[in-house]
């Protein structure tokens, strides 16, 4: 089947990341693999035939086997509060893809790489790390409750900082606003490496531009947007 045809997706497992997401491992039929930084888009349909669409990184290894999405409940939402609170296995939707070629990373790139995420801009980049990245990881996130994959993080051999922009750990020495210009400029160090940042559309906007100021190639800093 082409990566364009929707095929019907089984949840074979459920995994609780954090209050308000969760993890799910799929079974898809056909399914012949992914590039880390890749995303497939999902297709829920109703009782009454309403449906509604949305796209989903993946964030498993491409040697992983079955793909992995991590989804966060968003207030108000039409799929991701399904999605989180009320999925269960054996559970089934429509899956295409996987799509993506630029937003991606591949044991053929060379070097070390920075990685920025926003909230559930973490995600691509977790596919990345767990496919081997060799990088520097700057995780915003409004409170440690809310970090994704945390335990997996503390446990890699990995160079992370956190920056939380609600409520930060008590006794915290770390940052605790939004990523900056002066963050940057403290964290990412001489200009030179590829940087990826995803998250939500301004939080991505605003980190570029200022890696561009600080000196970043345009062409070496690649992005990844939602909302």
């Amino acid at each position: 089947m082409a990566v364009t045809d929707w095929r019907e997706a089984t949840v074979a497992r459920i995994r609780p990341e954090t209050p308000r997401a969760a993890t799910m491992t799929l079974e898809v039929p056909d399914w012949h693999g992914h590039r880390a930084g890749q995303h497939v888009d999902v297709r829920l349909t109703a009782e009454d035939g309403y449906r509604a669409q949305r796209r989903y990184s993946i964030a498993s290894a491409p040697e992983g086997g079955a793909p992995q999405i991590t989804v966060v409940e968003v207030d108000g939402g039409e799929v991701s509060p399904w999605m989180v609170s009320v999925a269960r296995e054996e559970d089934r939707f429509e899956v295409r893809g996987p799509f993506g070629g630029w937003f991606v990373w591949e044991p053929a790139m060379l070097g070390e790489v920075l990685m920025i995420g926003g909230g559930s801009g973490l995600v691509p980049l977790m596919s990345m790390l767990r496919a081997g990245a060799p990088a520097r990881l700057l995780v915003s996130a409004r409170e440690r409750d809310d970090v994704l994959y945390l335990d997996e993080l503390e446990k890699r051999e990995l160079d992370v900082t956190f920056t939380y922009t609600r409520r930060a750990p008590l006794g915290w020495t770390g940052y605790d606003r939004r990523v900056d210009y002066s963050m940057l400029r403290e964290w990412a160090g001489t200009p030179g490496p590829r940087v990826y940042v995803c998250g939500p559309t301004a939080f991505v906007e605003s980190v570029a531009n200022d890696l561009v100021s600080l000196g970043h190639e345009a062409a070496n800093i690649r992005t990844e947007r939602f909302g």
